[in-house]
């Protein structure tokens, strides 16, 4: 599945971007829970727009700069409303180098154990308090459903929960590796 795709179809869907601005998006919102870089959006753009999801309106600016500002169409429209409304039907499988490491952590001395754990603890900490300064600065009241800043804060706030649930769980890994065997 071109996830990507649906991704650029739903920030259409929104209002038209130039390739810039669905690059910015992926810097400024989205980087919480999806990544793509600047040399995938630009094929993904082209397949698009050959696929005839989304079109483009070349627009100057200022003397001779060329920028194409995308927008999706009906077909576009219909492709992303089947996906958005289809079930997920897995559960998302993520690479974890640190639980990895715990994994064959038979290996490590308690100390170097709690030694990672803590360095997590660090990264994870970090994170909330990103995320709970995002949701204070961005969404002082939560937003009311049916405009784009809603499914932001629904995302964000599950995020802060995933993080606060984390780091209960490294708690308890260090309580683990500090108790006798």
């Amino acid at each position: 599945m071109r996830t990507l795709k649906y991704v650029i179809l739903g920030l259409l869907m929104r209002h038209p971007m130039s390739g810039y601005d669905i690059t910015k998006e992926f810097q400024n919102g989205l980087t919480e829970f999806w990544d793509a870089k600047h040399s995938q959006i630009y094929p993904e753009l082209r397949r698009l727009y050959d696929e005839g999801l989304i079109t483009y309106e070349v627009q100057i600016s200022g003397e001779a700069l060329e920028k194409k500002v995308y927008s999706i169409t009906d077909q576009g429209r219909q492709e992303f409303h089947a996906w958005v409304e289809e079930d997920v039907d897995t559960i998302p499988f993520q690479r974890d180098v640190f639980r990895l490491k715990l994994y064959f952590s038979d290996n490590l001395e308690p100390a170097a154990a709690l030694h990672i754990i803590e360095a997590q603890r660090c990264l994870h900490r970090q994170k909330l308090e990103h995320l709970e300064d995002k949701v204070q600065r961005c969404f002082p009241t939560p937003p009311k459903r049916g405009i784009p800043a809603f499914g932001d804060y629904v995302v964000i706030t599950g995020a802060i929960m995933r993080e606060r649930a984390y780091l209960e769980w490294l708690d308890a890994c260090t309580a683990l590796y500090q108790s006798e065997p």
